[in-house]
Protein backbone atom coordinates (compact mmCIF):
# COMPACT_ATOMS: atom_id res chain seq x y z
CA UNK A 1 0.00 0.00 0.00
CA UNK A 2 1.29 3.34 -0.61
CA UNK A 3 -0.81 6.27 -1.03
CA UNK A 4 -3.08 7.60 1.74
CA UNK A 5 -5.79 10.95 2.10
CA UNK A 6 -5.79 12.02 5.65
CA UNK A 7 -7.91 14.68 6.93
CA UNK A 8 -6.49 16.89 9.59
CA UNK A 9 -8.40 19.16 12.13
CA UNK A 10 -7.91 21.25 15.46
CA UNK A 11 -9.97 23.38 17.64
CA UNK A 12 -7.81 23.99 20.70
CA UNK A 13 -4.86 25.63 21.40
CA UNK A 14 -2.25 27.49 18.22
CA UNK A 15 -4.70 25.05 15.93
CA UNK A 16 -2.57 26.17 12.92
CA UNK A 17 0.80 25.17 14.62
CA UNK A 18 -1.29 21.26 15.52
CA UNK A 19 -2.00 20.79 11.68
CA UNK A 20 1.43 22.15 10.49
CA UNK A 21 3.31 19.91 13.44
CA UNK A 22 1.34 17.08 12.11
CA UNK A 23 2.25 17.77 8.30
CA UNK A 24 5.90 17.73 9.48
CA UNK A 25 5.44 14.35 11.60
CA UNK A 26 5.01 13.09 7.95
CA UNK A 27 8.02 14.61 6.49
CA UNK A 28 8.62 13.33 2.48
CA UNK A 29 5.53 11.07 2.12
CA UNK A 30 3.28 14.29 2.24
CA UNK A 31 2.50 14.87 -1.72
CA UNK A 32 0.49 17.30 -1.03
CA UNK A 33 -1.61 19.87 0.77
CA UNK A 34 -4.97 21.61 0.71
CA UNK A 35 -6.09 24.89 1.88
CA UNK A 36 -6.92 25.87 5.47
CA UNK A 37 -10.87 26.02 5.88
CA UNK A 38 -12.30 27.28 9.05
CA UNK A 39 -15.34 25.41 10.02
CA UNK A 40 -18.07 24.92 12.79
CA UNK A 41 -18.21 22.39 15.17
CA UNK A 42 -19.52 19.27 13.53
CA UNK A 43 -21.99 17.13 16.12
CA UNK A 44 -21.21 18.59 19.30
CA UNK A 45 -21.94 22.71 18.39
CA UNK A 46 -21.11 23.63 21.99
CA UNK A 47 -17.14 24.00 21.06
CA UNK A 48 -14.83 26.80 19.10
CA UNK A 49 -14.48 26.55 15.30
CA UNK A 50 -12.21 24.39 13.36
CA UNK A 51 -9.50 24.87 11.21
CA UNK A 52 -9.77 21.66 8.67
CA UNK A 53 -7.48 20.62 5.68
CA UNK A 54 -6.21 17.42 3.76
CA UNK A 55 -2.92 16.02 2.64
CA UNK A 56 -2.40 13.39 0.21
CA UNK A 57 0.72 10.92 1.45
CA UNK A 58 2.56 8.31 -0.17
CA UNK A 59 5.53 5.91 0.98
CA UNK A 60 5.96 2.52 -0.97
CA UNK A 61 6.24 0.77 2.05
CA UNK A 62 3.46 1.84 4.31
CA UNK A 63 0.20 0.23 4.86
CA UNK A 64 -3.01 1.71 5.88
CA UNK A 65 -2.48 0.79 9.32
CA UNK A 66 0.94 2.26 9.17
CA UNK A 67 -1.15 5.69 8.32
CA UNK A 68 -2.95 5.11 11.42
CA UNK A 69 -0.48 4.91 13.69
CA UNK A 70 1.20 8.04 12.21
CA UNK A 71 -2.18 9.86 12.35
CA UNK A 72 -2.29 8.71 16.30
CA UNK A 73 1.14 9.13 17.08
CA UNK A 74 1.05 12.73 15.68
CA UNK A 75 -2.08 13.20 17.49
CA UNK A 76 -0.72 12.03 20.80
CA UNK A 77 2.37 14.85 20.39
CA UNK A 78 -0.58 17.43 20.33
CA UNK A 79 -1.85 16.05 23.76
CA UNK A 80 -4.66 14.79 21.93
CA UNK A 81 -7.10 13.67 24.95
CA UNK A 82 -10.23 11.36 24.55
CA UNK A 83 -13.32 12.26 26.07
CA UNK A 84 -15.79 8.86 25.83
CA UNK A 85 -18.28 10.87 26.79
CA UNK A 86 -17.96 13.88 23.97
CA UNK A 87 -17.16 11.68 20.94
CA UNK A 88 -17.46 14.69 18.57
CA UNK A 89 -15.98 16.80 21.56
CA UNK A 90 -13.08 19.40 21.28
CA UNK A 91 -9.64 18.32 20.62
CA UNK A 92 -5.76 19.77 20.19
CA UNK A 93 -5.48 17.78 16.52
CA UNK A 94 -7.97 15.14 14.95
CA UNK A 95 -5.23 12.85 12.04
CA UNK A 96 -8.37 10.64 10.34
CA UNK A 97 -7.49 8.12 7.18
CA UNK A 98 -9.97 8.91 4.84
CA UNK A 99 -8.94 6.53 2.33
CA UNK A 100 -6.30 4.83 0.54
CA UNK A 101 -4.63 3.40 -2.08
CA UNK A 102 -2.32 0.08 -3.03
CA UNK A 103 0.55 0.56 -6.04
CA UNK A 104 -1.58 -0.46 -8.60
CA UNK A 105 -3.66 3.03 -7.74
CA UNK A 106 -6.63 0.91 -6.62
CA UNK A 107 -9.06 1.79 -3.31
CA UNK A 108 -7.96 -0.27 -0.47
CA UNK A 109 -11.26 -1.32 1.69
CA UNK A 110 -11.94 -2.42 5.03
CA UNK A 111 -14.39 -2.98 7.38
CA UNK A 112 -11.96 -3.37 10.51
CA UNK A 113 -13.68 -1.15 13.33
CA UNK A 114 -10.26 -0.02 14.03
CA UNK A 115 -9.86 1.02 10.83
CA UNK A 116 -12.78 0.94 7.99
CA UNK A 117 -11.70 2.24 4.95
CA UNK A 118 -12.94 4.37 3.36
CA UNK A 119 -13.96 6.40 6.21
CA UNK A 120 -17.70 5.75 6.92
CA UNK A 121 -18.83 9.46 7.28
CA UNK A 122 -16.50 11.05 4.77
CA UNK A 123 -18.96 11.01 2.34
CA UNK A 124 -20.94 13.50 4.85
CA UNK A 125 -17.99 15.93 5.78
CA UNK A 126 -17.79 19.23 4.24
CA UNK A 127 -15.12 20.12 5.43
CA UNK A 128 -12.98 16.63 4.71
CA UNK A 129 -14.49 17.26 0.68
CA UNK A 130 -13.94 20.67 0.11
CA UNK A 131 -10.40 20.78 0.99
CA UNK A 132 -9.69 17.88 -0.92
CA UNK A 133 -11.25 18.95 -3.67
CA UNK A 134 -8.66 21.52 -3.82
CA UNK A 135 -5.86 18.96 -4.14
CA UNK A 136 -7.90 16.74 -6.70
CA UNK A 137 -10.65 18.43 -8.29
CA UNK A 138 -11.63 15.29 -9.80
CA UNK A 139 -11.38 13.16 -7.12
CA UNK A 140 -13.80 10.31 -5.80
CA UNK A 141 -14.14 8.64 -2.58
CA UNK A 142 -14.34 5.08 -3.13
CA UNK A 143 -17.66 3.25 -2.72
CA UNK A 144 -19.20 7.13 -3.10
CA UNK A 145 -18.61 8.97 -6.09
CA UNK A 146 -17.44 12.08 -7.33
CA UNK A 147 -16.60 14.74 -4.57
CA UNK A 148 -18.06 17.24 -6.28
CA UNK A 149 -21.06 15.32 -6.08
CA UNK A 150 -20.96 14.57 -2.94
CA UNK A 151 -20.19 18.03 -1.63
CA UNK A 152 -23.02 19.44 -3.48
CA UNK A 153 -25.54 17.07 -2.31
CA UNK A 154 -27.62 17.54 1.24
CA UNK A 155 -27.31 17.29 3.68
CA UNK A 156 -23.30 18.40 2.95
CA UNK A 157 -24.40 21.01 0.31
CA UNK A 158 -25.80 23.30 3.22
CA UNK A 159 -22.57 22.31 5.46
CA UNK A 160 -20.73 23.43 2.65
CA UNK A 161 -21.62 27.00 3.00
CA UNK A 162 -20.43 27.12 6.13
CA UNK A 163 -17.21 26.45 5.86
CA UNK A 164 -14.48 29.96 5.17
CA UNK A 165 -11.52 29.66 3.31
CA UNK A 166 -8.50 30.80 4.82
CA UNK A 167 -5.77 31.54 2.62
CA UNK A 168 -3.99 33.61 4.98
CA UNK A 169 -2.65 30.69 7.06
CA UNK A 170 -0.42 28.37 4.57
CA UNK A 171 -0.36 24.49 5.26
CA UNK A 172 2.74 22.92 4.06
CA UNK A 173 5.60 20.71 4.98
CA UNK A 174 8.98 22.33 6.56
CA UNK A 175 12.10 21.92 4.22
Amino acid sequence: MSRALLSLGSNLGDRLAHLRTAVDSLGDAVLLCSGVYETPPWGDVDQPAYLNAVVLVEDPAATPRDWLERARAAERRAGRERDPQRRFGPRTLDVDVVAAWDDAGEPVLSDDPELTLPHPRAHLRAFVLRPWIDIQPYGRLPGHGWLTDLLSAEPVAGDALELSPRPDLALESSP
